[in-house]
């Protein structure tokens, strides 16, 4: 979450909210992370952060503030999350959260760790299925029967949280922004995206929620469940993936109704590349299949 979003959330939640204080940490012992290191210390912050972030996001989305709903990224502003009228089993999950968070930082002070590195550590860099450069070439068809439309997502970066591609070839070029989970959070204007609808280590049976939504069109917001309800290896283009297959169902707005979205989603376990994306709804905006057809090693 940017550092603006977070006055945002302050402030839109000061008016309405109970003091931060009246959801205190649960305390943490840093001597429970003594004999960690620095590495695997800075990846619990980041599995922390991840786990607070999907617990405030449901008390916002109950709340209707819809404000988390903007975030990028993962750094929480404490205080503002503290202070969303969080109750029972979500207040008590939050101030254990945060407990854990102010251990591990205190444990980072005391072994003097390093500034995080915003690099992907080498040994995820090394597995991962692509490398810098490198092109997953799509094929997207808003039908069955309509001709397939040819783009390609260009690897920039890889980051320890996000992962940067560079969209070519559709009708709005421009940045592809994700995690390592396969939440998109930005993509150019016109584009579907989903920024909290996966989690992280996604295995047979779990249950999803998020949403599905147009970037630039707050109004066109799939709603959507999904279960995991197949996993394993997916050859695509000579590439091996550990795939997970997701069944989506949900709504979707129309005119003053809603109607009926379905489909699946289909992502890569250990990097969350997309592999598939199938969407059938009579809102136009969300019909839609997107195949994976191969990864290039040539630069664009």
């Amino acid at each position: 979450m940017t550092t603006a979003l977070a006055l945002v959330l302050a402030v839109a939640l000061s008016g309405c909210a109970t003091r931060s204080a009246d959801v205190q940490p649960l305390r943490s012992n840093p001597a429970e992370f003594a004999a960690w290191g620095c590495n695997r210390i800075d990846d619990e912050l980041d599995d922390v952060q991840l786990r607070a972030a999907d617990v405030a996001y449901a008390v916002d989305e109950r709340a209707g503030n819809n404000i988390l709903a903007l975030s990028v990224g993962v750094t929480l502003f404490w205080p503002a999350v503290l202070a969303m009228r969080p109750e029972g089993p979500e207040a008590a999950e939050l101030a254990r959260l945060k407990g854990r968070d102010d251990a591990l930082r205190a444990a980072s002070r005391d072994k003097a760790c390093p500034p995080v590195s915003t690099a992907l550590a080498p040994e995820r860099a090394a597995a991962f299925p692509m490398a810098v450069g490198e092109r997953a070439v799509y094929q997207d068809r808003a039908t069955p029967r309509q001709p397939a439309v040819e783009w390609s997502l260009q690897l920039a970066a890889l980051r320890r949280n996000e992962i940067e591609f560079q969209a070519y070839g559709a009708p709005r070029d421009g940045d592809w922004l994700q995690d390592l989970a396969g939440n998109v959070t930005s993509v150019p204007q016109g584009w579907l995206f989903w920024p909290r609808l996966l989690r992280p280590g996604l295995e047979l049976g779990q249950v999803l929620a998020g949403d599905i939504v147009v970037m630039g069109d707050g109004n066109e917001r799939a709603r959507m469940r999904g279960q995991v309800v197949a996993v394993g290896p997916q050859i695509v283009g000579g590439r091996r993936f550990d795939a997970a297959v997701i069944e989506l169902f949900g709504d979707a707005p129309r005119g003053k109704s809603y109607t009926a979205v379905r489909g699946a989603l289909v992502v890569d376990r250990s990097s969350g590349l997309l592999l598939r994306l199938d969407l059938s709804s009579s809102n136009a905006a969300f019909s839609l299949q997107r195949r994976l057809v191969q990864v290039l090693a040539t630069s664009r």
